[in-house]
């Protein structure tokens, strides 16, 4: 670097989370429109790759069209991804300190079931309930009517990316510290999935706080995600991550990187056409979407739009990955890496302030942080008398 190039100063904390909330939420929303659909049909129907903000796949009849209706996907509107993120982000505010299972049935759940809120893909106020998924619904099912152990409510529950997709408050929470992320994010995702839907909850949640280090890279964010998966998981982000270490150019990287995940994909080669063996409990297996987003922040070098449109052109469920991808970027440089002009539409699109949030959890970071602190020295302090006995 040149000896007078101004140095750019490292995000703070809370520039770091601004980029994730903000970040995630805008490759959600990006990604909705076209989530489903293969590359060649986002192709087709788009006259090209989608290079922004577009609107729903079936413009005119998207109330009825079907299997996307009643969801007004596109247009900068946001979709359970960034809804169930926000929930999770209000419930550190009620805890503020570390999560766990029983965090889920006790504040989550009643979060989504007794508070209406904007849904922008049903332009109408709505429990959060009405939108999020069968496998959300699950936790719901599970927990306020069957009274389950939170810690074993997932076992059972289709084993997809509904644990994962919303699992970047407890990356930011754990900032820097990838295994602590990890084992949090795994003790939250209990009440929800089991098997690799889980293991990819802790590893995107460490993947998130291991982005936050200092000097963090793309491949050091790999790296630390790598240390901790496990099984399937980790099988896949390797197969990945190997092939996008080679490419920097995501439009070239597309058949590329669904060949290389292909193997440890349950769902099979037609996205809403999911095999007999779909989503189901495997320790060979892994979800698709975190890998392919990892490998999108690799061929993107860190770079917001590269990585994002990557993931939202790579088509099937695309809004779930560019929102881990988004949120991964947003994580290493700050809010700075998001373009405005998405950031702005998505915000007024979806009727939603994308800063509150943040600026919430940053506050949340910082007091879990100091009673970590406190609690650590006490620890220290007791062994060292058991030490001296």
């Amino acid at each position: 670097m040149n000896e007078n190039e101004p140095v750019t100063p490292l995000p703070s904390l809370a520039e770091r989370t601004a980029g994730v909330l903000v970040g995630a939420a805008v490759g959600d929303a990006l990604g909705g429109p076209v989530e489903g659909w293969t590359p060649e049909a986002i192709v087709e129907r788009h006259g090209g790759r989608v290079r922004g903000i577009v609107e729903p796949f079936h413009r005119d009849d998207w109330r009825t069209a079907r299997p996307i209706a009643p969801y007004h996907k596109g247009d900068g509107h946001v979709t359970d991804d960034t809804l169930m993120t926000h929930a999770l982000v209000r419930v550190y505010e009620r805890v503020r300190d570390h999560l766990d299972a029983y965090a889920v049935a006790d504040h989550l759940v009643p979060d989504l079931i007794g508070t209406p809120r904007w849904i922008p893909e049903l332009e109408a106020e709505a429990l959060p309930l009405q939108r999020i998924f069968l496998a959300e619904k699950w936790i719901v099912a599970r927990l306020h009517y069957g009274h389950v152990d939170p810690r074993e409510a997932g076992v059972g529950n289709i084993v997809n990316c509904g644990a994962a997709m919303y699992m970047a408050p407890v990356g930011v929470v754990n900032a820097a510290n990838p295994a602590a992320a990890y084992a949090e994010a795994l003790d939250v995702a209990g009440a929800h999935q089991s098997s690799y839907g889980r293991e990819a909850a802790g590893v995107f949640a460490a993947a998130v706080a291991a982005a936050y280090r200092p000097g963090a890279t793309p491949a050091s964010v790999v790296e630390a995600a790598l240390a901790l998966a496990k099984d399937g998981t980790r099988s896949a982000i390797e197969a990945v991550c190997e092939v996008a270490s080679g490419l920097d150019d995501w439009e070239a990287a597309l058949g590329p990187l669904r060949a290389a995940v292909a193997p440890f994909d349950t769902v099979g080669p037609e996205y809403r056409k999911p095999s007999l063996g779909a989503r189901r409990p495997s320790r060979l297996h892994a979800i698709e979407e975190l890998p392919i987003a990892l490998g999108m922040v690799l061929i993107g070098d860190g770079d917001y739009r590269r990585t994002v449109l990557g993931a939202v052109n790579y088509g099937r469920d695309c809004d779930s990955i560019a929102t881990m991808g988004g949120a991964i970027v947003g994580a290493l440089r700050g809010e700075r890496a998001v373009p405005k002009e998405w950031s702005a539409e998505v915000a007024r699109a979806s009727r939603l302030d994308l800063h509150a949030p943040a600026a919430a959890l940053t506050e949340v970071a910082r007091e879990v942080f100091a009673r970590d602190l406190e609690r650590r020295r006490a620890h220290e302090a007791y062994f060292r008398a058991i030490e001296a006995a």
